[in-house]
């Protein structure tokens, strides 16, 4: 009963976070995913049993708090049975002046990312977007989409550094963060 009460808390708290975020003014969208919807094929991992496209949705925001100096952008499964959820894309060093990433940006040579940014191994073990693949019979995954601001030019990560780490920095140097939650499953 503890651990449900701790979790449901945390919960909370993090729900409280991502409202909090977005009534500020900061605000992720996609023109190609809305909040609460189904993702589509193309937003499905092509591998493990899965057989989407792999494109990473277009993303753009707006309302960056004052100070912004970059971004970095997220995209975590807390529902994966691993025990600590599933990083399915982690980019960084996003410069301070850009307000979107194009549909397909998240390949693995990283062509459509703004110049200097970085993209981390994801939990599929390389960089670049991985898209969803929840076993199948789960219950839907939540896929929740964020962008952090930055009061950091550059994160200091070495170039094989895990989401985790990444996810540290992130958090060491965030001014704040908009999201959205998407969810997918697959039957049995």
């Amino acid at each position: 009963m503890t651990v449900l009460r701790r979790s449901l808390a945390l919960g909370v708290v993090w729900l409280a976070s991502a409202t909090a975020a977005q009534a500020g003014g900061f605000t992720l969208r996609s023109p190609t995913i809305k909040p609460g919807s189904t993702l589509t094929q193309a937003q499905v991992f092509n591998g493990f049993g899965c057989s989407g496209k792999n494109i990473s949705p277009a993303l753009s925001w707006s309302g960056a708090p004052a100070g912004t100096k970059s971004f970095a952008v997220t995209v975590y499964d807390p529902d994966a049975p691993t025990g600590s959820g599933w990083w399915h894309w982690v980019v960084y060093n996003i410069p301070g002046s850009a307000t979107q990433l194009p549909e397909g940006a998240g390949s693995a040579d990283g062509a459509g990312l703004p110049a200097g940014s970085v993209q981390a191994r994801t939990d599929f073990g390389a960089p670049g977007f991985g898209g969803a693949c929840p076993p199948a019979g789960d219950k839907p995954h939540r896929y929740v989409f964020t962008v952090y601001a930055l009061k950091t030019d550059k994160l200091e990560v070495p170039a094989d550094g895990t989401a985790a780490l990444v996810g540290f920095m992130i958090h060491a140097n965030q001014l704040g963060e908009a999201r959205f939650i998407a969810r997918y499953g697959r039957p049995k």
